[in-house]
């Protein structure tokens, strides 16, 4: 019977009713898909591209609800950016280089989304001078009145900066270069901060200042974000990279160009679909949602040739391509929906992770999996069955198939793998994984949660940004990574004698810590300011007892020590590095001393400043962890058994993905990547897309051995019909991601090392331990061979029905069942 007389036999009234809704109109589906494709491609253009400080904090966590809740009262303690101009050729004291700092600092002070309250530099008027003489006090701003350029100018800016207390804060300890702080707002204008526009602006005044005598160095999260969006060109190049590869491998497996193409155009099609229902719903792309649009061309890369590869086949065995196509929808979508949806709640799960950067990663990429079911599961299958596929690629798929019906010796491959359905490999593979299982487990435990290198660690330790940020860090003693502790006291009590007590007491036990390098408070300055009132003799040095003297000291202190009420205080410890370690001892000394010192007159809370936030986030992050596993595992775990109605099938899928999980943490501990917002959706979104390859060859072992085939006979045809993709895509989708390594954002490195990790470990275990497992769970099918699975292995007649008249017997393998 040929192709034609095949179709003609066939009960287009057959299958379920989502099967006959969709081949029965397929010509409208493709139609409607095509107008879909079309507008949403438009609306793709209109995607913006930002990052917002406040999405990557968690925002209901205490120590980011006390800062929120005072940050009105805190100096720009928030998100900032710090200009660090340095003078190439001598000191600060040079009227060229004040010519320059004047103007930057002016041109700075006008940019939008600057909060100019609290900016701060040599020649802005809140940084001032505070002198003892015969007379009493006197001060005034650094830059002095009359300046002129002139010699005499610059040695009263000099005797001024050195009586400022700003050395080591605004001014460098080698006096070559100064500082401008320049806190942000997080809206301009009503609008909110558009980074790309402020970074361009940040590196145009870069340019314009640094080709004379200084050179300008930038640091804070603005510029991070900047230079990661700077970056997104090579992340697209790197994309297109792996796209190609894709794209390569793919064709050598099937040596067939329509079907090549349809599988990476259907995937192509989702991820714009995806993009572009992110501006109808209001959401943009940030640097750490843009890996999203890859991942989803993954998974469809990876559902798509499971679809093309089985229709490929029932071609080969004389179907027609309609047929085939109706037939690989039935065998396979139930599987291929249960995959998509344990992917989309993988990404689901993130939600629950109270930081609204890692949500709206969760929201992007759960829409990309969504629109995933209706290009690759379903248009995917009906664009094959009208282009089909050449009969050459359709025959090249039986080979294995062919040779073993002819009995001829299986692939060696294949006869390896067969050997985990065996009593001896099958032990040994589960020995192993244990081992590996528990010496995982231990190394995990040593995971860092936070970032584990000085500066940023999104970028290159050899990149402009933290060549810069190692610079001022180096140079200056109050450094960018700052952890304040607001002290709250009662109206106008916050020069009492008790409360600077306490806050002393604290200045001194965390200047003691390993990481902090300065700090400063309301107390420290009482205990300078009574130096200088003594003649500048050092046994002063002490926070005195005399209410009247504090409180004339507290009058003239400068702003951002108290706010003013009078009824707050900021204590600043300024941190060598934002290391996990280093703000843990920061944190749990300040908690430690705020239980045994919080009274009614004072009460000790934390945390603002960048470490501060970046401790939160921290806490959060560790929080999350644990509790995303939970959820996603059951909820994958509920999937599976709702699938396969089978627990033992369940415990076969599932515990490959348990293991690759906790190596993937050991392979963290390995390689110095700490857990964090940039890598904690990695193994989330690891066991979404690793259990694809489970469910694929599981599905195809337990239809077998409920038809009777034992394990061995149904291991093999789960690997000649639905394995042999699993290892393709694994192995292409790793190397695609793999590529990343050599990216110049260090956190898209990360990723790649990690997924491409992942992507290898599940299809391993989906090959080795699955079956391994399977033979323990399954005594029953241990045989090697038996009657029924020899006639399951021989063809089978599958019926078609036209209008209940015309029957007709088509001879095709068991896996193409109805």
């Amino acid at each position: 019977m040929d192709t034609t007389q095949v179709r003609a036999a066939f009960d287009t009234n057959s299958g379920s009713l989502l099967e006959r809704a969709l081949f029965n109109f397929r010509g409208v589906v493709v139609l409607m898909c095509l107008v879909i494709t079309l507008l949403l491609g438009w609306q793709a253009t209109k995607l913006g591209f930002n990052a917002s400080f406040e999405k990557m904090i968690p925002s209901n966590h205490p120590f980011i609800v006390n800062y929120l809740e005072n940050q009105s009262q805190l100096s720009g303690l928030g998100n900032a950016v710090r200009i660090a101009v340095v003078n190439k050729r001598g000191s600060i004291y040079e009227a060229d280089y004040q010519k320059i700092l004047q103007a930057l600092s002016d041109e700075v002070y006008l940019l939008p989304g600057v909060d100019r309250t609290y900016m701060k530099s040599l020649w802005t008027s809140s940084t001032r001078w505070v002198g003892v003489t015969e007379m009493g006090l006197e001060g005034g701003p650094v830059i002095p009145d009359n300046y002129d350029g002139s010699d005499t100018s610059l040695e009263k800016l000099r005797r001024n900066i050195e009586r400022s207390n700003e050395i080591g804060q605004l001014v460098a300890f080698d006096q070559q270069s100064s500082i401008i702080y320049v806190p942000l707002l997080a809206n301009a204008d009503g609008q909110p901060l558009d980074y790309t526009v402020l970074s361009n602006q940040l590196e145009a005044l870069r340019d314009k200042y640094q080709s004379g005598p200084v050179e300008i160095r930038i640091t804070g999260f603005a510029k991070v974000v900047g230079d990661l969006i700077e970056g997104l060109q090579q992340i697209l190049l790197f994309f297109a990279a792996a796209i190609a590869i894709t794209c390569m491998v793919l064709f050598w497996y099937t040596r067939c160009v329509r079907s090549t193409l349809l599988v990476m155009g259907c995937s192509l099609v989702a991820v714009v679909w995806q993009l572009g229902l992110l501006p109808l719903l209001g959401y943009e792309l940030d640097p750490y949602s843009v890996l999203v649009p890859f991942l989803v061309f993954a998974i469809g890369i990876s559902h798509g040739a499971q679809k093309m590869n089985g229709i490929m086949q029932d071609i080969g065995r004389g179907l027609h391509k309609l047929v085939a196509a109706r037939i690989t929808f039935r065998r396979l979508f139930i599987a291929g929906l249960t995959a998509l949806i344990s992917d989309a709640v993988g990404f689901a799960v993130l939600m629950f992770i109270d930081i609204p950067v890692i949500q709206d990663l969760a929201i992007t990429a759960s829409i990309g999996v969504a629109v995933l079911i209706l290009s690759n599961l379903i248009l995917l299958p009906i664009l094959l069955s009208y282009v089909g596929v050449s009969a050459r690629a359709a025959q090249r798929s039986l080979r294995a198939e062919l040779a073993d019906a002819s009995g001829a010796t299986k692939h060696p491959l294949w006869r390896f793998l067969d050997l985990f359905t065996r009593r001896g490999w099958a032990t040994g593979c589960v020995l192993v994984a244990a081992v590996l299982a528990a010496g995982g487990y231990f190394i995990s435990l040593q995971l860092k949660v936070g970032d584990l290198d000085a500066g940023a660690p999104e970028l290159r330790a050899d990149s402009r940004y933290n060549q810069d940020n190692a610079y001022i860090t180096s140079h200056y003693g109050a450094s960018s990574d700052v952890f304040a502790i607001m002290v709250k006291t009662p109206v106008g009590g916050c020069a009492a004698y008790d409360t600077l007590k306490r806050v002393d007491n604290l200045d001194w036990k965390l200047r003691a810590l390993p990481g902090v390098e300065s700090t400063n408070s309301l107390a420290q300055l009482n205990r300078q300011v009574l130096v200088g009132l003594s003649e500048g003799n050092p046994k002063w040095y002490e926070l005195m007892n005399n209410q009247a003297t504090l409180n004339m000291i507290t009058a003239s202190a400068p702003r951002g020590l108290y706010n003013d009420e009078c009824s707050m205080l900021t204590q600043y410890a300024y941190l060598a590095d934002h290391k996990a370690d280093t703000l843990t001892s920061v944190v749990d000394t300040v908690q430690t001393f705020a239980a045994e010192n919080d009274n009614e007159q004072a009460q000790f809370l934390l945390a603002a400043g960048s470490a501060g936030i970046e401790a939160a986030t921290n806490i959060v992050v560790k929080q999350a962890n644990r509790e995303m596993l939970w959820w996603v595992y059951g909820a994958v775990i509920l999937l599976c058994l709702l699938t396969f109605r089978s627990w033992r099938a369940v415990t076969c899928a599932v515990l490959p993905l348990m293991l690759t999980s906790i190596l993937c943490e050991a392979l963290m501990v390995w390689l110095g990547i700490g857990l964090k917002v940039a890598t904690l959706p990695v193994i989330a979104l690891g066991v979404g897309i690793g259990v694809d390859y489970a469910l694929y060859v599981m599905s195809i072992v337990l239809i077998q051995m409920r038809l009777g085939a034992s394990l061995s006979e149904a291991y093999y045809r789960a690997l000649v019909c639905t394995g042999k993709v699993v290892i393709l895509t694994g192995v292409t989708l790793a190397i695609g991601v793999g590529t990343w390594i050599f990216s110049p954002i260090k956190f898209q490195a990360d990723m790649g090392v990690l997924l491409g990790f992942m992507f290898l470990c599940n299809m391993l275990g989906a090959l080795l331990l699955l079956p391994a497992l399977a033979y323990f769970l399954y005594p029953s099918a241990r045989r090697v061979a038996s009657p029924v699975g020899a006639v399951a292995d021989s063809a089978v007649t599958v019926v078609a029905e036209q209008k209940g008249i015309v029957r007709a017997s088509v001879r095709i393998a068991q896996h193409s069942y109805t």
